[in-house]
């Protein structure tokens, strides 16, 4: 997997990367990061990628972290809840 391309925004880090015949763009923010891959015959080159990076589609990048870190956040609390509950259901293991 190489570094295709570095593509900068205020709020996220944008990579994009080719790999097997894909590109895959990687944008994280803190502790998060969503890919998407695309395969490579299905662009016309590195243009098309910035393209796709519209407003509207890094809008609803933000939207997506915010809830991953919701989603992991109280997973995270509840961690030791989840591992009583499993003990619980397996009083065998």
């Amino acid at each position: 997997m190489r570094i295709v391309k570095e593509i900068p925004h205020p709020r996220f880090k944008i990579t994009v990367f080719s790999w097997n015949g894909k590109y895959l763009i990687k944008i994280e923010d803190a502790h998060l990061e969503q890919v998407y891959k695309i395969p490579e015959g299905e662009l016309e080159g590195l243009h098309e990628v910035e393209m796709i990076l519209s407003t509207p589609f890094l809008l609803g990048c933000l939207d997506r972290f915010a809830q991953m870190a919701k989603d992991f956040n109280h997973a995270w609390r509840h961690r030791y809840e989840n591992q009583n509950q499993e003990s619980n259901e397996n009083p065998n293991d």
